[in-house]
């Protein structure tokens, strides 16, 4: 009420409900993008209680479809949905990739291959999705697995991996996915928010610049949707062929630096 007094709880629909059978009291419970944040207090067959501790000063509306993370909480989900699998009998005969969300162990990675052999698939490539805390634990040995097919890529989902790992955490964890991708020869993608002001609209922040320019460590660097997206695309093709020779993936080229010297020259023009 206007006094800031608890009518009555609200609820939050969860799409899968199994899920309430692996979550503890006292484990987290993050949603949308972790604006959100509470405690497990108690948990049921049907329902999870929730004590929200955190939201932004001026709080938070949280709309519909918005996502829900359980970073403490040890999920027991199929790596692949029935859907999924219905899904991958039109993907295997048109597209050239699949990308496995979520993958958190060596199992899920075998379960996809499963699939691919039943539909006779050695085609596709596959990107694995970086998404939560025990994927990131786990690369390694998913990478391991994953060899078995020719065709391998790592997405850093730098969204739910912040959420899942801590932000403060976030960064340190992009740069050890970029170590083992490179010890692999494996190649990655960096994702999720790269120049999405200046998509959405039209003006990208300081930080976003720099945060573009540390996606030339990847090898693919993935925008999203917005009304601006040809002039993202267009800076951030500047950006990252001005890296070119700055930076070699993870190694500085210590080349002379002429900085200075462009714009002295811009200037004369």
């Amino acid at each position: 009420d206007s006094a800031g007094r608890l009518l009555s709880p609200a609820r939050v629909s969860c799409t899968l409900p199994e899920v309430f059978t692996d979550v503890r009291a006292g484990e987290r419970v993050c949603l949308d993008d972790g604006h959100i944040t509470g405690v497990a207090e108690a948990v049921s067959e049907t329902e999870i209680r929730v004590r929200v501790q955190h939201t932004p000063p001026r709080g938070a509306r949280l709309k519909g479809d918005k996502g829900i993370n359980l970073p403490d909480s040890r999920l027991r989900l199929p790596a692949l949905t029935a859907k999924d699998k219905t899904d991958l009998e039109f993907v295997a005969r048109h597209a050239d990739l699949v990308g496995l969300s979520f993958a958190n162990q060596e199992s899920d990675v075998l379960e996809l291959f499963d699939e691919f052999r039943a539909h006779n698939e050695r085609r596709l490539g596959v990107v694995l999705k970086v998404e939560t805390r025990r994927g990131f634990q786990r690369l390694p040995a998913m990478l391991l697995t994953a060899m078995q097919h020719d065709r391998v890529g790592v997405m850093i989902a730098r969204g739910d991996l912040a959420v899942e790992c801590g932000y403060e955490r976030h960064a340190e964890a992009q740069e050890e996915i970029l170590w083992i991708c490179e010890a692999a020869h494996c190649p990655v993608i960096w994702a999720t928010q790269v120049l999405e002001t200046l998509a959405k609209e039209g003006t990208p922040s300081r930080a976003e610049i720099t945060d573009a320019a540390m996606g030339h460590r990847a090898e693919c660097v993935m925008l999203n949707k917005g009304p601006h997206i040809d002039e993202a695309l267009r800076v951030l093709g500047d950006v990252l062929k001005r890296m070119d020779a700055h930076q070699s993936k993870k190694r500085a080229m210590l080349r002379a630096l002429r900085l200075a010297t462009d714009f002295e020259i811009a200037s004369a023009h």
